[in-house]
């Protein structure tokens, strides 16, 4: 089969689309026939070596939809012809709050999605949502599921609460907007330019700032009227321009750190405010179960980008790396 490849580490110009040993399924299992996949910031992290414990050769990518095409033994309630949506992880463990040692993405550690055929636990699946295409399905699962989490469970976002949404664009603080909007809360952003902005209104915000804008946390507050909930993948140099206007018990989600690894903050900005910092990751199988529902109910689609075949799956990765502005990019089998 074909899959996108990655031999060594030397950034995403060294992935290939190869020929690799077509998958069978073991017991447990059922291989799926890949209609589509999307690609993530950390297929281009992974490029780079920048993931712990990694191996390779590996094929990339933790987001999949497609068709049941093989069962293994000793599994039940599922047939071949199946549309399906992969739940984006392995392992996750009884604790909802947070996963087992052994847990891990497909594309690293396990094998991954940007590819013809998968093989995956029969848990792993999730009935495709019948109003979404499979490039929209191929979509959503890991940042869908991670912005899920990050603000219903983690958040704890309520209806007309206000939540700022910090960087938006990408794909989690895409979905983040789209769910927040549905749920009822006030959703104000940031972004890096007006533009960015501007389709942030269009899909339901009710104002944003640049984040370029050195002054911006002069503005933060008058915009907002104060802040419940924060979503935040990139706090280093975010935190500081928003925090001082939070209203009390406000809740600071961070799920990623993508502009560096350093937060520096006064300790009286939080606890006189009685506000929590939360750190949220992925979502386990009830989150990701709750995400289709709710994204099923409110008919919320992934906003996808672009749209890449399987032989240009290095072009797909090379556009979110330089090009990439707001939603999904997305390959196709």
């Amino acid at each position: 089969m074909k899959a996108l490849y990655l031999e060594r580490t030397d950034g995403p110009e060294s992935v290939v689309v190869a020929d690799v040993d077509t998958p069978v399924p073991g017991p447990g299992e059922v291989r799926v026939a890949l209609r589509a996949a999307s690609i993530n910031h950390r297929e281009l992290f992974i490029t780079h070596g920048q993931y712990p414990g990694m191996t390779v050769p590996t094929t990339l990518g933790c987001d999949g939809a497609g068709v049941v095409d093989m069962i293994g033994d000793g599994v039940t309630g599922v047939s071949e012809g199946d549309e399906v949506v992969l739940y984006p992880a392995r392992n996750w463990g009884p604790n909802r709050h947070a996963p087992a040692a052994d847990f891990g993405l497909l594309g690293m550690p396990f094998a991954g999605t940007i590819a013809e055929y998968i093989c995956v636990p029969v848990d792993n699946l999730a009935p495709k949502p019948a109003f979404m295409s499979f490039e929209e399905a191929g979509a959503m699962p890991l940042t869908a599921l991670t912005s899920w989490r990050a603000l219903m469970f983690k958040g704890r976002l309520e209806a007309g609460e206000t939540l700022l949404i910090s960087g938006v664009g990408g794909g989690v603080a895409t979905f983040g907007l789209a769910f927040a909007v549905a749920k009822g809360a006030n959703v104000y952003v940031t972004g890096e330019n007006q533009d960015v902005i501007d389709r942030a209104v269009a899909m339901g915000a009710k104002g944003g700032l640049l984040y370029t804008d050195p002054d911006w946390r002069k503005q933060v507050g008058k915009l907002t009227g104060g802040i419940d909930v924060v979503l935040d993948g990139a706090p280093s140099p975010s935190f500081a321009n928003y925090v001082r206007a939070i209203n009390p018990g406000a809740r600071i989600v961070i799920y990623g750190s993508t502009a560096g690894n350093e937060i520096k903050f006064n300790a009286t900005d939080i606890f006189l405010k009685s506000a929590s910092i939360v750190g949220s990751q992925v979502g386990d199988p009830q989150d990701f179960k709750e995400m289709l529902a709710f994204a099923e109910q409110h008919a919320i689609k992934p906003v996808i980008e672009a749209t890449y075949p399987l032989a240009q799956a290095k072009e797909a990765l090379l556009h979110l790396r330089d090009q990439h502005k707001f939603g999904k990019v997305v390959v196709t089998m």
